[in-house]
């Protein structure tokens, strides 16, 4: 079993800028070819660096959302400002989350593991408890001996 805990968190915000995915859902190859170029966009063209700029920590939110009938996928970081490129401020429920840890040679093979880890393991096997809709992210926490490290976060009810 993939190593994730329970937690209780407080509510908290990130604002994003945003891409909609057009490949259905489970469509794994799909989606993420969508947001490798979506990711390389914004490097590429200075949003993310912008993004960054006003974050108040180091965490890098890769957040998955359904929007007006819309799978979409931000970059985020937590802030107390605003970008004109943003496209979204993200509002995560006070509750309890499924958190999934680990640690990847790149920040979109991080994100594809707990993906993985969380969606393809944990929820389908959870007894206890049911994702049930909801913004969830994969938070890029930092580095160490030349991995990223990070964590899944999922909001969860009790069954």
């Amino acid at each position: 079993m993939a190593n994730y805990t329970l937690e209780e968190k407080e509510s908290f915000t990130v604002l994003g800028i945003g891409t909609e995915l057009k490949s259905d859902y489970t469509d794994y190859a799909g989606t993420n070819k969508e947001k490798l170029v979506f990711w390389s966009a914004i490097k590429q063209d200075g949003r993310l660096d912008t993004l960054k700029a006003i974050a108040t920590n180091d965490y890098m939110f890769a957040v998955n959302e359904a929007v007006n009938h819309k799978m979409m996928h931000y970059a985020g970081v937590m802030t107390d400002t605003t970008l004109p490129e943003a496209s979204r401020v993200i509002q995560f429920p006070k509750g309890k989350y499924l958190v999934v840890k680990g640690e990847a040679e790149t920040a979109n093979a991080l994100s594809n593991m707990l993906t993985s880890m969380a969606f393809g393991q944990i929820l389908p096997e959870a007894k206890d408890f049911a994702y049930v809709g909801g913004p969830n992210t994969a938070v890029e926490m930092g580095q160490s001996n030349g991995l990223i490290f990070g964590e899944m976060w999922i909001p969860i009810v009790r069954k």
